[in-house]
C-alpha cells in the first residue's frame, strides 16, 4: 500500500509541474509574439520614413550618401596574418617585404576601381531628370493653373517608377515659388501654381480681343 501511495503522489507532483510549465510556456509565447508585432510596426514606420527622406533628398538635389552596413566583419580578418607571423618566426625579411609589396599593389589596384562607381552614379544622375525639373517643365506646358495634387497625378502617370507623392510635389512647388520660378494663386481654400510667364500669356489674348471689339 505504501508503494502505491508514493507512486500516486509522484504522478500528481509531475502532473502539477507539467501544467505549470505549460502555462508558463504559453505566457512566454504571448509576450514574445507581442514584442515581434511591436518591432514589425516600428520597422514599417522606419521604412516609410526612409522612403520619404529619400524623396525629400531628391527634391533638394542632394547626392545620395552610400550606406555601408556590417563593415565590422572585415576587421575580424586582420589578426589572421599576425598569427601566421607569430607561428613562423623563422621567416626572413624577404617574405615580409613581399607581403608589403603585395598589399601596396592591392591598394593601388583598388583605387581606380573605387572611382568607377562614382562616374556611373554621376552619369545616371545626369541621364535622369530631377523632380524639380519635371515639375518646372510640367508647369510650362500647362496653359491653366494646376494644383499640387493635379501635378502629382500627372507626373505619377508619366513616371510611375518614381513613386511621386503629392506632399513632395507641394514642397517642390513652394521651393520654385521661393526662387521666382513659379507663381502661386489662391482661389478660395485651394492653391494653384503656374509658370512665371503663364499669367501674361493668358492675359494677352483677352486684351487683343477687347481691342478688336473697340476698333469695330
Amino acid at each position: 500500500m505504501s508503494i502505491t501511495t508514493a507512486g500516486s503522489e509522484l504522478t500528481s507532483q509531475y502532473a502539477a509541474q507539467v501544467i505549470s510549465d505549460l502555462e508558463r510556456n504559453a505566457k512566454e509565447q504571448e509576450r514574445i509574439s507581442a514584442e515581434i508585432a511591436a518591432l514589425q510596426e516600428q520597422l514599417a514606420a522606419l521604412q516609410h520614413d526612409h522612403s520619404v527622406l529619400i524623396q525629400v533628398q531628391q527634391v533638394l538635389g542632394l547626392s545620395p550618401t552610400p550606406v555601408q552596413p556590417a563593415a565590422a566583419p572585415s576587421s575580424a580578418t586582420v589578426p589572421a596574418p599576425r598569427k601566421k607571423a607569430a607561428a613562423e618566426p623563422a621567416a626572413g625579411k624577404r617574405t615580409r617585404a613581399k607581403k608589403a609589396a603585395g598589399t601596396q599593389d592591392a591598394t593601388t589596384s583598388k583605387k581606380p576601381a573605387a572611382k568607377k562607381p562614382t562616374n556611373k552614379a554621376a552619369a545616371a544622375k545626369t541621364a535622369q531628370p530631377t523632380l524639380v525639373e519635371l515639375v518646372r517643365s510640367h508647369l510650362t506646358e500647362q496653359s491653366e493653373p494646376r494644383s499640387a495634387a493635379e501635378v502629382a497625378t500627372a507626373l505619377g502617370q508619366a513616371h510611375p517608377e518614381r513613386g511621386i507623392k503629392a506632399t513632395v510635389v507641394r514642397t517642390t512647388l513652394e521651393g520654385l515659388v521661393a526662387k521666382n520660378q513659379a507663381q502661386r494663386t489662391k482661389q478660395g481654400s485651394s492653391v494653384f501654381y503656374t509658370a512665371p510667364g503663364a499669367a501674361e500669356q493668358t492675359a494677352t489674348p483677352v486684351q487683343g480681343q477687347a481691342e478688336a471689339g473697340q476698333a469695330e
